[in-house]
């Protein structure tokens, strides 16, 4: 069952349940034929789940980060390959709402309303800071040329519109928000990851891209704050493997209801009467009800931020839900294999994925420099890290 995650909004996403059914029951054979969702993504995005967040007053449903994260969960239990790719967009979404300029709301709330997409373009590998990149974009007529090479791009390839980070004459960060298929711009499926296999984080090229003067916005990257609700994207991240933990459970039930034989030295006559698989089983859910618990604690928090304080301990207790999903998400994969036997190893059922992809998640900001960081506060009273990578 899980936890009872609670309606959406008040306007909720048109069929989402059926969407979502559809979304979990495919998920195991895409990944194996390495099939992006393309046509799963697009209607998830017509449905209006990339408004989730935008104000009623534009459009949208106004939901509170609690229901995004909520819907999150439920998205990454189905395939959370499609909830990591979305995170770009739903994250553009937060930039635009805590703009200090209204016409940035004006302009792209809009467009996020009748369902375009926004991917992502930030991470360069040959510089050694993370906020320091070689991507630019330079004053061309009434408008502006970008030039550079992004890589780990989640979710530009189902996108409408890729968010890139490149630098200005002066050396300032500014996003570029323009279409995937304007001229110049090259998305290559090239991520090779053991897990997340199917999140488009491949490679973007902008190979002299035409860009005009209203795509372009101020970037938090490089200023002297952090940007509002900087824990944003790190929780997002945490809520998909809380997804991937639920689907563990989900599969851990199914396959075991689905075993007709037993070990000669089983417990019972049949697995779904032995103590100890009922055991396992129920340890996975107990996992997963941590996960999502969490998870939610977190978003209510980012939900609270109004200031530096509270925006602070939003950081904390998303840091928390970070070393505790990033242990009990990739451990109850494992558990899985538990209670199937040698059959639940079957390429064909690919119940593998679970662990790869709970292992990816958590590979993407290591939970070790969280708890050493929450160890750092407790300790010595040091705030922790104040960057949106955190």
């Amino acid at each position: 069952m899980g936890i009872m995650l609670e309606p959406l909004v008040s306007a909720p996403v048109d069929g989402l349940a059926a969407i979502l059914a559809e979304l979990a029951a495919g998920a195991a054979q895409r990944e194996r034929e390495r099939r992006h969702p393309f046509a799963e993504v697009r209607r998830l995005a017509d449905a209006g789940l990339g408004r989730l967040r935008v104000p009623v007053a534009y459009g949208g449903d106004g939901a509170t980060l609690r229901e995004l994260f909520a819907t999150v969960m439920r998205v990454a239990t189905g395939d959370p390959n499609v909830a990591q790719a979305l995170r770009a967009h739903f994250h553009f979404v937060e930039g635009r709402l805590a703009a200090d300029d209204e016409a940035e709301r004006r302009r792209w709330l809009p467009e996020v309303v009748a369902g375009t997409l926004f991917g992502n373009g930030t991470v360069e590998r040959s510089t050694s800071d993370m906020f320091a990149f070689e991507t630019t974009l330079l004053p061309h007529g009434d408008g502006y040329r970008l030039n550079g090479t992004k890589y780990y791009s989640t979710g530009t390839l189902y996108a409408d519109r890729v968010v890139v980070a490149a630098c200005l004459p002066d050396g300032t960060v500014a996003s570029a928000i323009v279409p995937v298929d304007r001229a110049g711009v090259h998305v290559a499926d090239d991520w090779d990851g053991m897990g997340q296999r199917l999140t488009a984080s491949g490679t973007t090229r902008f190979d002299d891209v035409a860009v005009a003067a209203d795509e372009v916005v101020p970037s938090p990257i490089g200023t002297a704050t952090a940007g509002p609700r900087a824990a944003f994207l790190q929780l997002y991240l945490i809520a998909v493997a809380a997804g991937v933990a639920r689907a563990v459970s989900t599969d851990a039930a199914a396959v075991v209801r689905s075993r007709s034989r037993t070990f000669s030295h089983g417990s019972g006559d049949l697995p779904r009467s032995d103590p100890l698989l009922q055991h396992i089983v129920g340890q996975i859910d107990a996992n997963a009800f941590a996960a999502e618990t969490v998870v939610l604690a977190a978003a209510e928090a980012q939900d609270r931020v109004v200031d530096s304080a509270t925006q602070h301990e939003a950081a904390v207790l998303a840091a928390r839900a970070q070393v505790i999903v990033s242990d009990l998400a990739p451990r109850s994969a494992e558990l899985l294999f538990s209670v199937g036997g040698a059959s639940a190893t079957s390429r064909d059922a690919n119940l593998d994925r679970h662990w790869r992809n709970a292992r990816t998640l958590a590979s993407h900001n290591p939970a070790i420099y969280k708890a050493r960081a929450l160890g750092d506060l407790l300790v010595n009273g040091q705030p922790l890290p104040a960057n949106g990578f955190f």
